[in-house]
């Protein structure tokens, strides 16, 4: 089995900055499941008492009582993290969209990394988290 190399993410200083500073947060690929982990990881956000938004295509129905956008870029109002629940294929028009929006972060949950686009992002100003879980990295980071 081939090994990728570990994605490039910022200290864990920066991290927990992030998500301590972190107001308004777009969930990109959030599903009305709750056995989904992108519904868990916003459940937690909405307890922690953020402004979050669902973006989802396929999502008509309203999902934890939350705004949903069909697209990144429908998204009205100053984001500072968008949190992605996609797959690493989706990353590059993803991160131009976050581009697009002034988005603040780009948060890859686990599994999730492209090196190519996350460069991209950087260049553009934006801080960039990649393979990791944001309620994991809370925890770690932040709960204490």
């Amino acid at each position: 089995m081939e090994s990728r190399p570990e994605p490039t993410n910022p200290t864990d200083d920066v991290v927990c900055r992030v998500l301590t500073d972190m107001r308004r947060v777009a969930v990109v690929g959030l599903s009305a499941r709750p056995d989904r982990a992108s519904y868990g990881v916003t459940r937690f956000m909405v307890g922690l008492g953020l402004d979050v938004v669902g973006v989802n295509p396929a999502l008509d129905e309203d999902v934890l009582g939350l705004a949903i956008f069909k697209e990144l870029t429908d998204v009205t109002g100053k984001v500072d993290v968008v949190d992605v629940f996609r797959r690493s294929d989706a990353v590059p028009e993803l991160v131009d969209q976050a581009i697009a929006i002034g988005a603040g972060a780009i948060w890859l949950q686990e599994g999730v990394a492209h090196e190519e686009a996350a460069a991209r992002a950087r260049a553009a100003g934006l801080v960039v988290i990649q393979d990791r879980c944001l309620y994991k990295e809370w925890l770690r980071l932040c709960n204490g």
